[in-house]
């Protein structure tokens, strides 16, 4: 898979991320749903759900 994404400007670590993170905004940030779709354990699910949480708070507070 690493010579498939080597002429790429992103690594498979950030694509994965990423894609966590979409899958978190899509799933309205469920982290149990995170853990189950990614293998991810408690912490990382949290983790990332805090950060989409925290995300559209400071997104909310600027539109006001």
């Amino acid at each position: 898979m690493d010579k498939l994404v080597q002429p790429l400007p992103i690594s498979l670590d950030r694509l994965r991320q990423d894609r966590i993170l979409e899958e978190a905004l899509a799933s309205g940030a469920d982290p149990l749903h995170l853990g189950h779709l990614f293998s991810l354990g408690a912490k990382t699910s949290l983790r990332y759900t805090n950060a989409v949480t925290l995300s559209a708070a400071e997104h909310d507070s600027r539109t006001r």
